[in-house]
C-alpha cells in the first residue's frame, strides 16, 4: 500500500512518564513537568463570573467552534493544527472545538516503523477507517462519528510549562462530566488497554478500571497550545474490532475488552448527551462566545 498520510495531531498522550526538554519554538513532541498544579476548579452548577480561575489555568473566555459531519479524516485532523497555528499567530482567539470523526485509525510515530505497519494500515482500510500516522507517542487508536473530539486551543507566552498539570486537570474535567451522566468514571490507565496512557479517563466496573473511555493528547508551539480529546460514547464493536485486527498485525499485545464506550455502562447514553453535558461543564467554568 502507498504511505499513509502523517498529520500532527497531538505532541503527547502521557503514555509515558515527563522527560525535561528545552523549550523549543517548533511543535516538535514533548512533555515537560508543571512546578504547580492547575487553577482551583469552580463547583458544578456554578455559572461563571469573570472571575473564577479555571481548571486548567487558561482563559476565561473561549470562542465555541462546532465543526459538522464530514467525511475527511485527514482534513479532519489537519485543523486543529491549523487553529493551533492561528491562535499561535494571535489570528483567533482561544478556541474550543468540538466535532464527531470520521472513522479513523490514527497510529503513532512507533507503530510507523514496526513491520507490520502496512498490514495492519490495509486491516484499517478494510473495515472503513482511514488509516493516518499522527506525529504523536502512543499507540493506535481507533474513533468514529459516535464520539466526539474535543480540540482546547489557548494562546500562551510559555505553552510547554503546564504541560502535565493540563493533562490533570482535563482528566479530571473529562471524568466529571462523565460522572455526572450517571457513569463510574476515574482517571488512570486501564491494565491492557489501547494507546495507554497515565491520564486515560476510564469507566469502573465494580469499582476496578474498566472501559476507556476518553484518550488525551497534547501539542505545543511558540505561542500556544492544542489539548485534544477522544470520548468514546457509542458504537463500540466496530472499534472494538478494527483495533483487534490491527494490534494484531502490528504484534502488539492488548486486552480488547477495554475497548468499549460509555453507552456500554450507561445504556441509551448519546454523544448529543455528553456534548450538552460537556458544554454546559465548560460554560461553568468559562464564557464560551
Amino acid at each position: 500500500m502507498p504511505p499513509l498520510p502523517t498529520l500532527t495531531h497531538a505532541a503527547d498522550d502521557g503514555n509515558r512518564p515527563p522527560r525535561r526538554r528545552t523549550p523549543m519554538d517548533s511543535g516538535r513532541r514533548l512533555c515537560y513537568p508543571a512546578p504547580g498544579g492547575p487553577g482551583s476548579r469552580p463547583s458544578p452548577g456554578t455559572a461563571y463570573d469573570g472571575s473564577m480561575s479555571t481548571p486548567w489555568g487558561g482563559a476565561a473566555e473561549l470562542a465555541l467552534v462546532l465543526d459538522p459531519l464530514s467525511s475527511d479524516a485527514a482534513t479532519e485532523l489537519g485543523r486543529g493544527i491549523s487553529l493551533l497555528h492561528e491562535v499561535a499567530a494571535g489570528d483567533r482567539p482561544a478556541t474550543l472545538r468540538l466535532y464527531r470523526p470520521s472513522p479513523t485509525v490514527a497510529f503513532g510515530q512507533r507503530d510507523a516503523r514496526l513491520a507490520g505497519f502496512g498490514a495492519a494500515g490495509r486491516a484499517a482500510s478494510a473495515r472503513g477507517f482511514a488509516p493516518l500516522v499522527r506525529r504523536a507517542g502512543g499507540r493506535a487508536a481507533a474513533y468514529h462519528p459516535g464520539c466526539l473530539v474535543v480540540d482546547h486551543l489557548e494562546p500562551a507566552s510559555d505553552a510547554v510549562m503546564g504541560t502535565r498539570a493540563r493533562f490533570a486537570a482535563f482528566g479530571a474535567f473529562f471524568a466529571d462530566v462523565l460522572t455526572g451522566l450517571g457513569l463510574d468514571a476515574a482517571v488512570g490507565e486501564v491494565p491492557g488497554e489501547y494507546c495507554p496512557g497515565e491520564f486515560t479517563v476510564h469507566g469502573r466496573v465494580g469499582g476496578l478500571p474498566a472501559v476507556k473511555l476518553v484518550g488525551t493528547a497534547q501539542r505545543v508551539v511558540s505561542g500556544a497550545w492544542l489539548f485534544s480529546s477522544v470520548l468514546v460514547v457509542e458504537g463500540s464493536p466496530p472499534l472494538r474490532a478494527v483495533l483487534t485486527e490491527v494490534y494484531a498485525a502490528l504484534g502488539l499485545a492488548w486486552r480488547p475488552a477495554t475497548a468499549g464506550s460509555a453507552e456500554d455502562l450507561a445504556p441509551g447514553l448519546t454523544v448529543d448527551d455528553v456534548q450538552g453535558a460537556l458544554l454546559a461543564a465548560y460554560a461553568d467554568a468559562v464564557r464560551l462566545v
